[in-house]
């Protein structure tokens, strides 16, 4: 399992510029494969971010984790991800999803009415485009493209779906290269969604895929107060029904329980469950636990850093 982790907004915190280049640096010199980076109202935008992170970095993966797809047109993501990959060196996983309904529909007044139609006929769209440069056509019911599109410098762009929902994991395995999950623990990890990506990856006779799993991670000396913690930060994602529903595929209640606490041995062990359970790529969200922040952070980023680049 390659050791990755957010470089922004996890855990409640607020990223500038400033910070975020600082740490995509500091990710680097430590060893992790992967920077990571979230769409959300009070962050950065997400693509943007990468770019300031490659300005300061030369080897590390930069992945989004994740941009929603129906605010942003398929052939305008198409043509920003194309940008960032090409001022990134190759170096850009594009993680998106067609996120929620009280994102899309309260948040941003459009309709959530077919999320899986929607999110097919996106990957089409931008498979054709990343497979350019040249002309991009594609007819569906929801998208309809006959476009130039032409990013000087761009390479394809590898695509990670955020998927828990049966058919969303098999549209993953088919037609991207693996997926990234939020809220799964290690059963819901090994029996709901490896199998189901695993099937659609062999259908289409694609290579074996990605599972990026989106964790936060904090090393304490005391469990129960990291998951009380834990409990207050996190309790929203326990009111999503997406969420709910992969709760209840595994052996976690709350979000609490999916959290990775603990000693320095307690967050490896955990670490290793995930990765046996078929975790190919961890996204650590690291947050802070009691008075002492900063010593409460620096001491998880020493035990993943001690971990890099692989488990």
């Amino acid at each position: 399992m390659k050791i990755g982790i957010f470089v922004s907004d996890t855990g409640g915190e607020r990223t500038g510029v400033h910070e975020l280049q600082q740490r995509a640096r500091w990710v680097e010199e430590q060893g992790f494969t992967s920077a990571w980076v979230p769409h959300i109202p009070w962050s950065l935008d997400g693509l943007t971010a990468l770019v300031l992170a490659a300005e300061v970095t030369d080897r590390i993966e930069l992945g989004t984790a994740v941009v929603p797809t129906y605010p942003r047109h398929p052939l305008a993501m198409a043509q920003q991800a194309l940008s960032v990959q090409a001022a990134s060196a190759g170096r850009l996983a594009l993680g998106i999803g067609p996120s929620h309904p009280v994102v899309i529909e309260n948040m941003h007044g459009l309709s959530y009415a077919k999320p899986y139609t929607n999110t097919r006929e996106y990957l089409e769209v931008l498979t054709r485009a990343f497979a350019g440069p040249g002309q991009v056509h594609y007819e569906g019911d929801e998208y309809r493209v006959n476009a130039l599109l032409d990013v000087p410098g761009a390479t394809p762009v590898p695509i990670l779906l955020a998927a828990l929902a049966p058919k969303m994991l098999h549209l993953a395995g088919s037609r991207t290269d693996g997926t990234i999950t939020w809220m799964a623990d290690e059963r819901a990890t090994e029996e709901h969604i490896v199998p189901r990506l695993v099937d659609g990856a062999m259908e289409a006779r694609k290579p074996s895929p990605r599972v990026v799993a989106g964790l936060p991670v904090a090393v304490c000396d005391d469990a129960a107060e990291g998951r009380d913690r834990a409990a207050k930060l996190f309790a929203v994602y326990g009111a999503i029904p997406t969420y709910q529903r992969i709760l209840a595929t595994g052996d976690a209640t709350d979000p609490a329980d999916v959290v990775v606490v603990g000693t320095e041995k307690q967050v490896r062990a955990r670490l290793e469950r995930f990765r046996d359970a078929g975790v190919t790529d961890l996204a650590a969200a690291t947050f802070a636990v009691g008075d002492d922040r900063r010593a409460s952070l620096t001491r998880t980023h020493e035990l993943l850093a001690s971990l890099a680049p692989e488990l």
